[in-house]
């Protein structure tokens, strides 16, 4: 169980409560805590829980300039797509990262034909890959102009996955109604069991 620790210093149990673990340190009979951080119990059998604190280990993890990211599209207009950046690779953000396909950006070849409604539609989760860097006030840039990017899961009116059935075809298998979608040739090492 983790709670959060405020300060290195502050006093989190009795010795006669817990056991001290690492992280901490004993003044007379009281456990503190040797640094900022998360506080651990831990409950080893029938003696006492023994008390730790822990650093956050796990550095933010920002989208960089061709990295391959999963994202969920927000809304659509006629010249982009809005998205929220979910994972980069197979590692889950912690933060929420927006990011912008533009119309331009959906497809490698015929780009002035391109309709974004007809690429991509609000839910659908997209592979996509980072072209350029955002800051606190804009959005990453996102490219599907590759085979292996676009669409990988949309759900159809009626509810239901859809399944690719060409490169800009999806079908509900309940109404085998079509939608147009950019559909993403996944590859094996973005497929997980």
């Amino acid at each position: 169980m983790y709670l959060p620790v405020l300060h290195s210093g502050d006093r989190l149990c009795s010795t006669e409560d817990c056991m001290p673990g690492t992280g901490v340190y004993l003044r007379h009979g009281y456990i503190y805590s040797s640094l900022a951080g998360y506080v651990l119990r831990k409950n080893e059998g029938e003696e006492l829980p023994v008390i730790s604190v822990v650093r956050e280990t796990e550095a933010q993890l920002l989208p960089d300039v061709g990295a391959i990211v999963t994202c969920k599209v927000t809304s659509i207009n006629p010249r982009f797509a809005k998205v929220h950046i979910l994972y980069v690779g197979s590692t889950p953000l912690k933060d929420r990262f927006r990011g912008t396909i533009r119309k331009e950006d959906v497809r490698a070849t015929e780009k002035d034909r391109v309709e974004t409604y007809k690429s991509f539609r609000p839910g659908d989760i997209v592979l996509a890959k980072v072209i350029s860097l955002g800051d606190v006030q804009s959005n990453y840039l996102l490219t599907t102009a590759e085979n292996e990017l676009g669409v990988v899961v949309a759900h159809s009116e009626a509810g239901a996955q859809m399944v690719p059935i060409s490169w800009c075809e999806m079908q509900c298998p309940r109404t085998h109604a079509k939608e147009f979608r950019k559909v993403a040739r996944v590859q094996p090492e973005y497929l997980q069991a």
